[in-house]
């Protein structure tokens, strides 16, 4: 368990040191900024978090112009070095870790100081704190000096300099220091009690080209998201659109899709956009599913259908695909609301609203488990149906009693099963689903509530008692 934990950082450790933001990326929108003047291009340094809500595609992370970090299709890391004429390669390929968890933040710090007179340590690559091996065999010369820190040549955060291969998920604490060969431990240290890598606040100098992006502040500008906070002012623009600024940190990780999940029997048919919080169906009607499971307490989440109104959400177990059509209220392990109005259940068994309800495309539903009692609410913009009351409790007035089912049948889910948010639309009208698990949403949010410690922003108030979906939330209730 320990080296887990030491490998992947879930967001789940409390510490005195909080990021409060990060910044979604998806699409053409990278960030850059030019130096005026040349920095150090033997040493240096790049240490930032990052979420991935993409695989299997080439990415680039950070770089300039051909020095980059990229995760590659493969999803081994390589850090290329160009030095104007000769290419050199710091790679987990052949062998190596591979970076595919979408669940979790990763820290990358990579050093560069070809200055030193050891091959070994010209180049060094840390992944939460821990030391990762170069598996490229060549040999990096005493005294290069790569793209980076030219002032002819842009700082790319977020996509290859020619407009390609850009980021599609969440980035926090993007620290880089000029003329500073750092280690790991500047930016991070392992928690005492847990084992598990956390970060922690940078003190040292930036150096001349030295740049700290915090993304604190939400304007799509310069001065706002891109925002340099190091004290440098390297603001960083955009020749395509900015990032948005998201509350999903490495210190409070938020659910989001699960783009791992075996879909459809297999299938993998889901497509998945947004920093993972927008599913759309590429063959049949298609099921995607949380990567946060619960077994108490009580949770909270929204979703919008688009283009196409016959979506449900709802809840299941994490082995409820591939069994029978792994489809939330078309299995026996799932249960969810339709925009008719019915909550469906155990192989295509349903119950009708009454008063009756439906909804469509211009409609927010909130969904809201109560684990501890065994019932499920929905609220259509903000009004819960079925006359439900989600702090009713044991009587679970309104709710569908997902233990056994609101009509008796028995859907096989017990107290103390693991619960996943499940939902799913329709690909035969295009559909596809927003969520808002209260990270991160392309909902349009007027309100901005939160949950009762302050955690999530939705269109709606959770109600009391329940919570947002994120290691913090879980740490004390889950």
């Amino acid at each position: 368990m320990e080296a887990l934990q030491r490998l992947h950082n879930r967001g789940s450790i409390s510490t005195g040191y909080n990021i409060d933001n990060s910044a979604a990326f998806g699409g053409a929108n990278g960030i850059q900024f030019n130096p005026s003047s040349d920095g150090n291009q033997r040493t240096w340094t790049m240490s930032l978090w990052v979420k991935r809500s993409e695989i299997g595609v080439e990415t680039t992370i950070f770089g300039s112009q051909n020095t980059v970090m990229v995760l590659m299709s493969t999803d081994w890391f390589r850090f290329t070095l160009y030095n104007g004429s000769t290419t050199y390669y710091f790679d987990t390929e052949n062998g190596g870790p591979v970076y595919r968890d979408t669940s979790a933040w990763y820290h990358f710090v990579f050093q560069c100081d070809t200055t030193q007179g050891t091959a070994s340590d010209r180049a060094k690559l840390w992944v939460n704190g821990a030391s990762v091996t170069n598996t490229n065999s060549n040999t990096i010369p005493q005294n290069a000096e790569f793209d980076i820190n030219d002032n002819a040549k842009n700082f790319n955060v977020g996509y290859f300099y020619a407009g390609n291969e850009q980021l599609d998920g969440y980035l926090a604490e993007v620290n880089f220091t000029d003329g500073v060969a750092n280690d790991a431990d500047a930016f991070g240290e392992y928690d005492d009690d847990s084992g598990i890598w956390k970060p922690k606040a940078y003190a040292g100098s930036y150096g001349t080209n030295g740049f700290y992006l915090e993304f604190k502040e939400s304007a799509a500008s310069a001065t706002g998201i891109g925002k340099d906070t190091s004290g440098n002012g390297h603001n960083f623009s955009t020749g395509g659109a900015y990032p948005a600024q998201a509350t999903d940190t490495p210190t409070n990780n938020f659910c989001t899709l699960n783009i791992l999940n075996a879909l459809n029997n297999g299938g993998g048919n889901n497509e998945y956009t947004e920093g993972a919080t927008k599913g759309k169906a590429l063959q049949s009607s298609e099921m995607a599913s949380g990567t946060m499971a619960v077994t108490q307490g009580k949770w909270y989440y929204e979703c919008k259908g688009v283009l196409n109104s016959e979506i449900m959400a709802g809840w299941g177990v994490p082995n409820l695909w591939g069994h029978h059509s792994s489809n939330p209220g078309y299995d026996e392990y799932s249960f969810a609301v339709h925009n008719v109005g019915r909550a469906y259940y155990y192989g295509n068994s349903y119950i009708d609203f009454s008063p009756s309800v439906s909804f469509d495309t211009t409609d927010i539903i909130s969904v809201a488990l109560d684990a501890d009692n065994g019932f499920c609410y929905w609220a259509k913009n903000g009004t819960w149906m079925n006359g439900g009351s989600p702090t009713s409790g044991s009587t679970g007035t309104g709710g569908f009693n997902y233990i056994g089912g609101s009509t008796g049948a028995n859907m096989e889910i017990v107290d103390g099963d693991f619960l996943v948010p499940a939902v799913r639309t329709n690909y035969y009208t295009n559909g596809a689903i927003l969520l808002n698990f209260g990270g991160y949403t392309t909902i349009s949010i007027s309100s901005a509530a939160s949950d009762a410690d302050g955690y999530g922003t939705f269109e709606y108030a959770p109600p009391t008692g329940y919570y947002a979906l994120c290691t913090k939330n879980l740490a004390e209730y889950g």
